[in-house]
């Protein structure tokens, strides 16, 4: 079986709503665990060839793991994580919220869409926080996307980052995608970096020295502004994405 037949076979009805809120079917419960929707759309999405020309599919049937992938290329356990975020149920950040909550609202509606989540490595290594976790509760990260994209692309090119010994542990993934374009490209990051692969920071960055906090109501706006912008062109993405795939079925038909 080609690869091509592979992927036709793990998309039998291949469909994804990229204004679907996650928010309907989690009732209540954590998105990223609860939501079934969420799920399936990551099975879709990230079952494809990988820049490294091998075959990456993903099933949803391994007991007690969220997405699982095992063949010659390795074994992987993955979970979901949202990487566009609107804090809005963040304590520290509730000075912001209180005073533009429908614009909070606004955003918080757009991050519960297909285009604020990805996968990562679900597996503990030696006791150690995944990167789902280090990258929450490291304090020069704060959960923000654009600051962990940062410190993926400085570990493609062997530099130091505040995750760096974090995403060492899951090097054989990291692997999969060959270097930092081809990651961007696989998981539809394009609109995040620009012609030089350099990050599109949400706000002005100084290179890890500080904590990247909100110290006005205007940081907050800005970030907000970019988030909005970059989550909706990546909905845009990954519905292209879906066009292109049907096209291509088609013609293999």
């Amino acid at each position: 079986m080609t690869y091509a037949e592979q992927e036709d076979k793990l998309h039998p009805n291949f469909t994804i709503d990229t204004k679907f809120d996650f928010r309907t079917d989690a009732k209540g419960q954590d998105i990223d665990s609860a939501s079934a929707t969420l799920r399936q759309y990551h099975k879709i999405l990230w079952s494809k060839i990988l820049p490294n020309g091998k075959m990456f599919d993903l099933s949803d049937s391994k007991d007690g793991t969220y997405l699982y992938h095992k063949s010659k290329i390795g074994e992987f356990f993955l979970s979901s994580d949202v990487i566009s975020r609107s804090y809005i149920h963040h304590k520290r950040k509730q000075w912001i919220i209180q005073q533009i909550p429908s614009e909070v609202d606004e955003l918080h509606a757009v991050v519960c869409t297909v285009g604020a989540y990805i996968i990562f490595p679900s597996n503990r290594i030696n006791n150690r926080n995944t990167i789902n976790q280090y990258r929450g509760c490291n304090g020069l990260i704060d959960d923000r996307f654009d600051l962990t994209l940062e410190c993926i692309r400085r570990f493609y090119s062997g530099q130091a980052s505040p995750l760096y010994h974090t995403l060492l542990r899951y090097k054989t993934f990291f692997d999969l995608f060959v270097d930092f374009c081809g990651y961007v490209n696989f998981f539809l990051l394009q609109d995040l970096v620009d012609e030089q692969m350099r990050i599109k920071f949400y706000l002005p960055f100084d290179d890890f020295k500080t904590k990247p906090v909100f110290s006005t109501l205007d940081d907050y706006l800005l970030y907000r502004k970019r988030v909005m912008e970059f989550t909706n062109k990546r909905n845009d993405r990954i519905a292209l994405f879906e066009i292109e795939y049907r096209q291509k079925s088609i013609k293999r038909k």
